[in-house]
């Protein structure tokens, strides 16, 4: 299992990198093996940082990273590369993952040269095309091709096929779907919906509440880089507690439902009366404001308790 302990991340800025910039902070959840948590935020509240973490691309600044219970942070050398086999990420512009002046199966080459350099050509041909069949491509139809011949679906599988070859156990998905066409989409998501039924843990980060609800068991709702609303997903999305989850449910758009024009110099914003205005900016001088607490609303659901908000019941954490 990956555990996420108060973790936190903050980038240098102002003056010549004197002041520090917040990204993450004290953030706390689990990945369990054969199911999906989503991550849910709108654009700039951390999401992506922490999934760069998780894959050792961004170090910590505080707290830490556990698999199997072992910080992550402290691996190196074979116990890393070991800790890569089963850890593994797909990002959101496949067509970036892969460099235009080689063949697109050149990542699996590689692959099969840092841990598969034991087998033979023929076993090595065989897992690849197991591999590769496991996410529904036809091994004739892409192997040998550039990714400029290939479409952003088959690209995204390629990925994906690339990870399930080291038989990994968690994969950070970080918007793997958002540039992909309507179609495609449902494809790599029931393929990710799949990938629990093999055992896989699967972080699924999405800026999209409809695909979250779609695909997972747990979701984290993640505004600022702080954590405001975490549980079930039937409990969060069918009881959501925290005004800013009710302001993002209030935001999707309905079939059949038309938005109701604004009154001349009305704000333009969707929810409850008490929602949270936009991201923001905190301004140059202005104190952080502190982490809120998180209170059980009931079993599996935790929300960040609000003055004068609904979480005011339950134990803290």
């Amino acid at each position: 299992m990956l555990n996420l302990e108060n973790l936190s991340k903050s980038f240098r800025g102002g003056s010549f990198g004197s002041g520090a910039v917040p990204a993450v902070r004290q953030v706390s959840f689990s990945i369990a093996p054969g199911e999906v948590t989503s991550l849910i935020g709108e654009s700039g509240s951390g999401k992506s940082t922490i999934g760069k973490m998780i894959l050792r691309l961004l170090p910590v600044s505080s707290g830490r990273i556990t698999f199997d219970g072992v910080d992550v942070a402290s691996l190196e050398g074979s116990a890393l590369k070991e800790y890569y086999r089963k850890v593994q990420g797909v990002f959101q512009d496949p067509f970036s993952s892969f460099n235009p002046v080689f063949r697109a199966d050149r990542i699996f080459r590689m692959l099969e040269r840092e841990y598969f350099g034991d087998l033979g050509a023929r076993e090595w041909s065989a897992k690849l095309h197991t591999s590769l069949e496991a996410v529904g491509l036809n091994p004739a139809d892409v192997l040998g091709k550039f990714a400029h011949e290939l479409s952003g679906g088959q690209l995204q599988r390629l990925l994906v096929a690339r990870a399930l070859l080291l038989d990994i156990e968690i994969l950070v998905a970080d918007e793997v779907i958002s540039m992909l066409d309507a179609s495609t989409r449902v494809d790599v998501l029931n393929l990710l919906a799949g990938l629990k039924e093999r055992g896989l843990g699967v972080l699924f980060i999405t800026h999209d509440l409809s695909l979250g609800h779609y695909i997972s068991e747990h979701t984290v709702i993640l505004r600022r880089g702080v954590v405001l609303e975490i549980g079930e997903t039937a409990k969060v999305f069918g009881n959501p507690q925290h005004s800013y989850t009710k302001m993002l449910l209030a935001s999707v758009p309905r079939l059949h439902s038309h938005w109701e024009p604004l009154e001349p110099g009305e704000p333009a914003r969707t929810g409850p009366r008490d929602a949270p205005r936009g991201r923001g900016r905190r301004a140059r001088g202005q104190p952080l404001e502190p982490v809120p607490l998180l209170v059980e609303v009931e079993p599996g659901h935790l929300v960040a308790f609000e003055d004068g908000g609904t979480a005011t019941a339950g134990d803290e954490r």
